[in-house]
């Protein structure tokens, strides 16, 4: 999941001229899901793709994405659920795809990514929709914890949460009484400081890939990696894939820096060294990407 300090890594249809931005999907959208934009949504305007929109009345299924994808990530997903009775929407995210109205500067302001604040974007967008409420809230990775806070902020609006990948650890704890002391009421992440500070003095240094993407320098390096953005892509998500014969999922024996060290590159990196870097020698072969039955070349190029 996306670090609560992570700036959005890829960029967006929002730097390149309207003339530039092709039909959404390359051909590769199912015929019965298409793209558009909802305009002014919580200072937003929000690209979705929806389903099921022929006849109304349907009860809504809002599919909130995680990193690094888009709402193009639920194109199988969408239809199958429009069978089943459902208006399906899945929008695009603040930061993500062609979704505009957010700024990507590294020292622009982070409390428009807040939580609460893309609930607002989501309880806008049902609003906009014409719904009172959804039937249905589904949350994958970054989506997840966005969808939780969706239900703790207004049950009344998404009364049935579905959370992929991210589960939620509940509302933050405040310190209590703290007006006699001077404490401050909200707590330091000393375990994930101490966390970092043990990988970084391994040999050689690691680094929890949420760190990375909390740099500076991280956004220029995701956006121009120097294999190329396309064959950067492929890698990633073919290491985060079963394709891959690194990943061995396993229980986390304890939490150590020892113990995170044995998780792949792509999660607990070489410190030092770029996420494509870090990628870069798991680069699957020609025959790996003929055979990639679930993200082909053309699904890929949306992406990229």
């Amino acid at each position: 999941m996306l670090a609560a300090s992570s700036r959005p890594a890829l960029a967006s249809a929002k730097d390149r001229p309207a003339s530039a931005v092709s039909p959404y999907g390359i051909g590769t959208l199912p015929a019965e899901v298409r793209s558009r934009m909802i305009r002014g949504i919580n200072g937003l305007d929000v690209h979705i793709l929806e389903a099921g929109f022929q006849r109304s009345g349907r009860p809504l299924a809002l599919l909130l994405h995680g990193f690094p994808d888009l709402a193009y990530g639920w194109r199988h997903v969408m239809p199958i659920l429009a069978d089943a009775g459902y208006h399906v929407v899945a929008p695009d995210q603040r930061g993500f795809g062609r979704t505009t109205g957010w700024v990507d500067d590294y020292d622009a302001p982070l409390e428009p990514f807040g939580l609460l604040n893309m609930t607002r974007d989501a309880l806008a967008l049902v609003s906009a929709l014409g719904y009172r409420r959804t039937a249905m809230l589904v949350g994958h990775d970054f989506g997840s914890p966005v969808a939780a806070y969706c239900a703790v902020a207004r049950p009344d609006v998404f009364p049935s949460v579905v959370l992929m990948s991210a589960p939620f650890p509940g509302v933050p704890s405040f310190s209590f009484d703290t007006a006699k002391t001077g404490a401050s009421s909200v707590q330091p992440n000393t375990d994930g400081h101490k966390l970092a500070a043990a990988l970084a003095a391994l040999s050689p240094a690691r680094m929890i890939y949420q760190q990375y993407l909390s740099l500076p320098e991280a956004n220029h390096e995701l956006s121009h990696p120097p294999q190329g953005l396309h064959r950067f892509l492929r890698t990633f998500f073919h290491v985060e894939s079963a394709d891959w014969s690194g990943n061995r999922p396993h229980p986390l024996q304890a939490p150590t820096a020892e113990a995170f060290a044995q998780l792949p590159n792509y999660y607990i990196m070489e410190r030092g060294k770029t996420l494509p870097e870090n990628v870069a020698p798991f680069e699957p072969s020609a025959a790996d990407v003929m055979g990639c039955r679930w993200l082909t070349e053309s699904e890929l190029a949306v992406y990229t």
